[in-house]
């Protein structure tokens, strides 16, 4: 047992209940109300890295949420490993489909986590994963065996777009400056079958508005005569797809990069059980698009759907109006080549083209960002394969992902790097719905995974 091992083993039970604090703070980016919670998250994560190692840490305010960064410095000469999260946190809603209070953290068992889960809101997303890399940080640094440069920039805005970090990195981009960007926000395909993510999809998200009457009508008076504008964003949303489930919207696929057959082939080589795929959901079957494989249609084709509508009247018992306005949120995952600033003029004027007379539509930008890939034959993706490999006994499948992470590209452009995804949840872990967990093996053991990844990164960088 190495001597950053035996640390870990002997502090594990402090590093889990640690953890379990910082998942009680309600820290939604999304909600002006948890403003407060996402400050004090944000003094959590400071005091975390201080007592972890940081010989430099600071909030940093921004016009949204704040950002906090830490330093480790120990020899320009050596590389520098920038690692990014985010303590922001999806909203919990629906609150009574949670088997628990979302920040009311619980340990649960179960059959794909028979050695305990986390049930908590940001458990898996992302709270889980930055600490884990918080930790094994201190771990590197209490036993003299850190051997990279190491800064850390976790934010309070990724699940609401990261609207203020391309700012924040223009601004100081000089100390951001590193040789690999290190992201834990991603999974890997199974407790036993490490994978590495080398793909994402980027992303465009907007609000659609139908109004037809200046206010709510009476159904019986004027229905069927006046335009339902519910009804008619709900033909509208149809619309948006043909039979085949292809998007109809002129030019949406002009930019879309072409796959070739030979990386199909080898993407549909991932483990892949269909019937469990399905049987997990409840689902009788997928209705992607036609010609391609699940797989194939969660990464590497583009996507519309729905997220959320709204309309009328929703609560206990009747009442029978005939609704003045009718909304949609719509998230539209894009591969590479696609630019979210196009998808959205395309999506937007297309929109608006197919509006019957009777009703107005407005459509709002909400946030986007680009698809990213990363090549697997470098240094930085060598150094997580190979830790991988130390603490799994495998070699890691590398694998496109279907989320979007838009500050990749963001990264990629500002400060000329390029990022290793090595996400440690399951997509099973239910991120972003009620009920979200993570599990305590994924935990420990990336915990004792990351550092070997510095150890590799500073011998394959010399």
């Amino acid at each position: 047992m190495t001597e950053v091992q035996k640390y870990i083993k002997d502090n594990k039970d402090r590093f889990l209940e640690e953890l379990l604090g910082l998942l009680k703070i309600p820290s939604v980016s999304a909600d002006p109300k948890y403003k407060k919670d996402v400050q004090t998250t944000a003094e959590f994560i400071e005091k975390s890295l201080t007592s972890a190692g940081c010989n430099h840490v600071k909030i940093y305010p921004t016009k949204g949420h704040p950002i906090v960064y830490g330093e480790h410095i120990i020899d320009k000469k050596l590389p520098t490993v920038l690692v990014y999260g985010h303590y922001d946190v999806q909203p919990p809603d629906p609150l009574e489909l949670w088997e628990s209070p979302p920040f009311e953290p619980v340990i649960k068992k179960t059959k794909i986590h028979p050695q305990g889960a986390i049930f908590a809101r940001g458990s898996c997303d992302d709270k889980g994963q930055v600490y884990m890399h918080i930790k094994a940080f201190e771990a590197m640094v209490k036993t003299k065996q850190l051997h990279c440069n190491v800064k850390f920039m976790i934010e309070g805005e990724e699940e609401r777009g990261s609207s203020n970090l391309g700012t924040f990195c223009s601004e100081y981009k000089e100390m951001l400056k590193c040789n690999v960007v290190l992201i834990s926000d991603t999974s890997v395909l199974a407790n036993d079958i490490p994978s590495i993510t080398v793909g994402l999809r980027g992303l465009s998200y907007v609000e659609v508005e139908v109004t037809g009457p200046n206010k709510d009508l009476h159904s019986g008076v004027y229905g069927g005569a006046v335009a339902n504008p519910v009804q008619i964003l709900c033909d509208m949303l149809a619309s948006l797809k043909d039979k085949n489930k292809k998007i109809t919207i002129p030019g949406f696929y002009d930019d879309v990069l072409v796959v070739s057959a030979k990386e199909r082939k080898a993407m549909n080589m991932a483990p892949f059980d269909k019937k469990h795929y399905m049987k997990n959901l409840d689902v009788e079957d997928t209705i992607g698009e036609k010609g391609y494989t699940v797989l194939e249609q969660t990464s590497i084709r583009p996507t519309l759907e729905i997220n959320g509508m709204w309309g009328g009247y929703t609560g206990e018992g009747a009442k029978t109006v005939l609704p003045s306005k009718a909304h949609a949120k719509i998230s539209m995952r894009l591969v590479p080549n696609q630019k979210s600033d196009k998808i959205t003029k395309l999506f937007k004027k297309y929109f608006e083209s197919i509006a019957p007379k009777g009703v107005k539509v407005k459509v709002t930008p909400h946030h986007g960002g680009e698809a990213a890939v990363t090549p697997s034959d470098t240094p930085e993706y060598l150094a997580a394969a190979m830790a991988m490999k130390t603490t799994y006994g495998k070699e890691p499948i590398p694998v496109r992902g279907g989320g979007s992470i838009p500050i990749v590209a963001l990264f990629e452009k500002v400060l000329k790097v390029k990022t290793v995804l090595m996400g440690f949840g399951l997509d099973s872990d239910d991120i972003h719905s009620p009920n979200e967990h993570y599990g305590l093996f994924h935990f420990y053991k990336r915990i004792e995974t990351i550092p070997y990844f510095y150890e590799n990164y500073s011998k394959l960088k010399r």
